[in-house]
Formats: C-alpha cells, structure tokens, sequence
C-alpha cells in the first residue's frame, strides 16, 4: 500500500523525528541514525504507517534492554557499544530484510497478508535476539546451543533458560502489538491465531538460528556480529514462510 503524497509525507517527518530521537537518546549513533531514517522512509511511504510503528516500537525495546543494569553488563564487558548506542552495522542488518518485504508489500499487494506476516517474523527475530541476549548476559551463566558445556555470559552460540524465555516472550510480543497495529490501520493479516503463532514461532527459531551461526561461524571469525544477525532475520522470514505454505497461506 503506497501512501499518498500527504500521507507519505506525514510519514517521512514522523520518521525522521523517531531517528532524531533515537540519536539524541544515545539508542543509535548518528551514522546509524542516519540510515534508520534513510531505510524508515522507504518503508512507511511504500507500507504504511503500522509498518513504520513496528519498526519504531522494536528500536524502543530493545534500547530498554539494553539499558536495563547497563552498568553490571559494562563492569562485565557485554555492553553495547559504549553507553547502549547501537552503529551502523546493527542497524543495517536489522533493517534491510524489513526493508525489502516493504517493497513487496508495495507491488504484490493482493498478498498483503503474507507480507504483513513475514515482516512481523523478521522484527520479532529482532526484539527476540536482543532480549535473549541483553536479559541472557545478566543471568550468570550459559551453555554452548551445541554441546551444552557452560560457557561465559555474552558468548556467541551460548544460551540460557532465562535467555531462551526472554527469546520467546520477544517473539509473542511483536506478534501481539503487531495484531492491533495492523488491524487499527486497516492491513489485512489473515486469521488472528495463524498470524500471532507463525511471527512467534519464526521470531523465537530465528534467534536459535542466530546462535548456532554464532557458535559455528562468528566465533571462528567467518561471520560478523551483524551478518549473524542479518542471516539469523533471514531464517526467520523463511521460517514464517515455511509456516505460512504449511497452513496454506502462501504461492
């Protein structure tokens, strides 16, 4: 759904007001806030205003848990960044899937409703990565995803119980503001029960994908933490999709 020439720029100032925000809230670094904005445009002109929302709303969230006992994660050098901003590389592997399913969103509007699925999977790996990692570092100790040998807090590949529920609770909680977001602003997303189970179920797998590629390959210095995490929010879309042609709601 296009917006309009008014609507669309509504849109934009919103969007540019959100990064500036976000910027001057220390939750990104300029550069990144720059790009945010950039990415943010293209999203709610060619999607709409709930895409925009969802996106805003992840940024707020995780800037929260990040925060959260910021000075105990610092003290044990898990922190982001040097006061919880968020660079460049963070943001660009968050945004860039969201970023083209709004492009599809534009030109196959006759499947709105699976757009509107595989985008809400993709930030619910987001918020579920970034609570299971931010909650997850705090909990004193993990486990390798692979062979369950403990292994330090803040390790790539390693997980914890209270890490893993945090990963699932991020998923629900995408799906379920998600819900009224879309429906408040008139975007079709099928039935209510496969929405909300099929954006949980892709954001919660997707991060567990995160950490194996975390383990496997990060660790060993063949991926970076942002192309984990872009890889990690592609799984997650495939999965919603996988999900979505089981139930029969997606070509």
């Amino acid at each position: 759904m296009v917006l309009g020439v008014e609507a669309a720029a509504i849109g934009v100032a919103a969007t540019i007001a959100l990064a500036v925000l976000a910027v001057l809230g220390r939750a990104l670094t300029r550069l990144a806030g720059t790009v945010a904005a950039a990415f943010g445009c293209v999203i709610v002109v060619l999607a709409g205003y709930p895409f925009l929302a969802l996106l805003a709303l992840f940024v707020v969230v995780s800037a929260a848990a990040t925060r959260y006992r910021f000075e105990e994660k610092r003290s044990r050098h898990v922190q982001e960044g040097t006061a919880g901003e968020r660079g460049i590389s963070n943001v660009v592997a968050h945004i860039v899937i969201p970023t083209g399913l709004a492009v599809a969103a534009a030109v196959t509007s006759g499947r709105l409703p699976d757009v509107a699925v595989l985008y809400a999977g993709a930030l619910a790996f987001g918020t579920s990565d970034t609570l299971a990692s931010e909650f997850g570092v705090l909990s004193g100790r993990a486990r390798s995803i692979l062979t369950m040998r403990p292994v330090e807090p803040g390790t790539n590949g390693g997980v914890s119980g209270i890490g893993t529920l945090f990963a699932l609770a991020g998923g629900l909680f995408t799906a379920a503001v998600a819900v009224p977001l879309f429906l408040l602003f008139g975007t079709p997303i099928g039935p209510v029960g496969t929405f909300v189970g099929v954006v949980t179920a892709a954001g919660f797998l997707g991060c567990q994908v995160d950490s194996v590629l975390g383990e496997l390959l990060e660790n060993r210095g063949f991926l970076s933490k942002g192309s984990t995490n872009f890889l990690g929010m592609l799984a997650a879309v495939g999965i919603a999709y996988g999900l979505l042609r089981a139930v029969g709601g997606a070509p």
